[in-house]
């Protein structure tokens, strides 16, 4: 049995308070991506994961709690963990530029991986500590904003006592993401003493790497991605996605695109009797420990990559340029 684990990166918008946006307004937006008197978010993805039987695994981010109190994860956190899918941690350090009182003083970086290992212990430690008094129940993975994570960050998780990290995104390594494991590492291993599950994909053209996020491979690559994990028998396929990903990226309408993706990995999940939907909390820890095997990814298509694009194109001009209804 391959476990899916559809993951999602829950978190509000520093952009948006920025630009003065009230607390409630940015957890409406960017968590429950309301627009035009509708949800798209977390509420929308779990009705959709719930109705084909999968579970999702919801990566919050509590450092706004440093800007405007912690009083909004508790709601999040109960209606995630109320319906029973797992609460993991997130964290984005850019809200530490409007902390009113900062743990690590007046150290600021964009990514989690800027700061000094000390510093990564502390704040790590906090946004714990900030889940679970909302009511999540033990975190025991960690995916860094950005993908900004580095060897540090995993020393870091190790020493708090978090067992996993799915910073790993193949697309970011050698950018943002600085954790020293090749792209071609496919399925669980360990890594400075943490379980690491790197982000799943595909190729989609000779050697090179495309994730399997929602809003970057087409149903038909996600498909094939899917079947590929499963055939060749892969422990875990991890799939990527933003609690406000079904919104134009003003959040003023659906991007009916990719909630058509979205649909689409459901059915596709539901239908794959050797895929099963699956929580960090599910995986054993020994899956990092098993020897190494020799795993591939779904291997190029013209045709696909070729659809893609052209898709995506139209996605592009219909969702993003026109300002019509969607």
């Amino acid at each position: 049995m391959t476990a899916l684990l559809i993951t999602v990166d829950t978190e509000l918008s520093s952009a948006l308070h920025q630009r003065g946006l009230s607390l409630a307004d940015n957890v409406r937006r960017s968590i429950w991506a309301e627009t035009q008197g509708q949800g798209y978010g977390i509420g929308w993805q779990m009705d959709l994961l719930d109705a084909h039987g999968l579970k999702g695994v919801f990566f919050l981010d509590p450092m706004p709690a440093l800007v405007d109190g912690a009083d909004f994860l508790k709601p999040v956190v109960d209606a995630i963990v109320g319906r029973g899918h797992e609460v993991q941690m997130h964290v984005h350090t850019e809200w530490l530029a409007w902390a009113k009182a900062s743990p690590v003083g007046d150290r600021r970086g964009r990514n989690i991986g800027d700061f000094a290992l000390d510093d990564q212990i502390v704040l790590l430690t906090l946004a714990r500590d900030l889940l679970e008094y909302a009511g999540a129940p033990a975190i025991t993975a960690f995916r860094a904003g950005n993908f900004g994570a580095n060897d540090d960050t995993l020393r870091a998780l190790a020493t708090i006592g978090v067992a996993w990290d799915s910073s790993v995104n193949p697309a970011y390594l050698g950018r943002e993401c600085g954790i020293s494991l090749d792209s071609g590492q496919i399925g669980a291993t360990r890594h400075l003493g943490v379980a690491e599950l790197p982000v799943s994909g595909i190729a989609d053209r000779p050697g090179r790497f495309r994730p399997a996020q929602i809003c970057a491979l087409s149903a038909a690559e996600m498909r094939a991605g899917l079947r590929h994990a499963v055939d060749e028998g892969h422990d875990a396929f991890c799939v990527v996605t933003h609690s406000f990903e079904m919104l134009s990226r003003d959040r003023q309408r659906p991007n009916g695109a990719v909630i058509a993706r979205f649909r689409a990995l459901c059915r596709a999940a539901a239908h794959l009797p050797a895929l099963h939907g699956a929580g960090f909390h599910d995986l054993p820890a020994s899956l990092a420990d098993q020897p190494a095997r020799g795993l591939s990814r779904a291997a190029p298509s013209r045709l696909r990559t070729g659809l893609r694009i052209a898709q995506q194109a139209w996605a592009t001009w219909r969702y993003e340029h026109r300002l019509v209804p969607a």
